[in-house]
């Protein structure tokens, strides 16, 4: 019985190495160009990761729009270098069957990068969308793994902030840090998700020995932020070009860390250049009052705006501070656009798309 116990277990073994994903060889493309995936890609960093992506490279962005728009990627539809597929990644995808790739000749090329930015990141909807975030941070990084090992493809997975649990102290984290994380909560399908899904990632770039890479995000601002839905630098923007109050989901001494969006896909893009095993994290070093930073707006925007305080929302939480040491020696960064310019940034577009927001804000209610 124990031979025969131990020759089952063997047999498993094999016909699970034989199971495994393999990668078919595929072309190098004439021009020297890299098919690019990006999954999420029409959401807030997604979009401008697509963005800055699709200027030297074939990019295919693919969503369901859950928590994001088209009015995100709109303006890349008519660039021949972009892709979007509408598809929930919870299901399984054959890229080399569709007829929208076929000028990329996927089959033929392959795939040589994905980026993973999808997961719902709804402040307001939060519990509305619960069964859906722990989908997308277990079985659709599965299938995104699996796309990797077919194409042999580099991986950047954007993790978060919230796998070092709840901001205990104002101590800036390094990257070993292990914080406590509640796993069956209220937030769990997302805080406890995250760890999940780099669970998921690490493991298979061990067992077969791949360029799988997690890049751990820090709160992050800029045009293109998901409005009315208590990402509060966004609405605090359009509230006080309206006129409207702006609201703080928490109290007077709520602070937290502020990256612009540009700077995030600088460092995505930096580590998927790199061979680096361990997660990097990216986002400021510096903390800032929320209370400072809507007065800063009303300022900017000469706005007869107040600002007001209600009950904090689940999703929205202070979060830890990050030690970017590991970012700055191995990659080379360093966010580089200071809060006043972010900030004149965003309010310059948000003034330029005016009327769109205001009517996705209206469709968000």
């Amino acid at each position: 019985m124990i031979f025969k116990f131990f020759k089952n277990k063997k047999t498993v073994l094999k016909e699970a190495l034989t199971a495994a994903p393999t990668a078919k060889k595929y072309q190098r493309h004439p021009q020297d160009k890299k098919n690019i995936l990006v999954v999420g890609g029409a959401g807030f960093i997604g979009s401008h990761l697509c963005e800055q992506l699709v200027k030297g490279n074939n990019v295919i962005c693919l969503d369901n729009f859950i928590t994001s728009s088209v009015e995100n990627i709109r303006f890349l539809m008519q660039n021949p270098n972009f892709k979007f597929i509408n598809h929930d990644l919870n299901k399984p995808l054959v890229l080399d069957d569709l007829p929208d790739l076929k000028s990329f000749q996927v089959s033929i090329f392959g795939i040589q990068e994905i980026y993973n930015l999808a997961c719902p990141t709804s402040a307001k909807n939060f519990n509305r969308l619960a069964v859906e975030t722990a989908q997308a941070n277990s079985l659709l990084v599965k299938n995104v793994l699996d796309l990797a090992l077919q194409y042999d493809a580099k991986l950047v997975h954007a993790s978060s902030a919230v796998v070092y649990g709840p901001r205990l102290s104002n101590n800036y984290l390094k990257e070993d840090f292990q914080g406590p994380v509640n796993f069956a909560g209220p937030r769990a399908c997302y805080d406890e998700g995250k760890r999940f899904a780099e669970t998921l990632i690490t493991t298979y770039a061990r067992f077969y020995n791949k360029e799988f890479k997690v890049a751990r995000i820090f709160r992050t601002y800029g045009p293109r932020l998901m409005l009315n839905d208590g990402q509060m630098i966004s609405d605090f923007i359009l509230n006080a070009l309206d006129n409207k109050n702006l609201v703080i989901y928490g109290d007077k001494n709520f602070s937290t860390s502020l990256t612009y969006v540009d700077d995030v896909v600088d460092g995505l893009i930096k580590l998927m250049e790199i061979n680096l095993r361990e997660p990097v994290n990216f986002g400021s070093n510096v903390d800032v009052l929320l209370s400072e930073v809507a007065a800063q707006i009303v300022k900017m925007a000469a706005s007869p705006s107040k600002i007001v305080y209600q009950n904090p929302l689940e999703f929205i939480t202070q979060l830890p501070l990050p030690d970017i040491t590991l970012a700055k020696t191995k990659l080379g960064w360093y966010p580089l656009v200071t809060l006043e310019k972010g900030l004149a940034k965003t309010l310059e577009y948000t003034v330029a798309n005016k009327q769109i927001l205001n009517n996705l804000a209206n469709g968000l209610k």
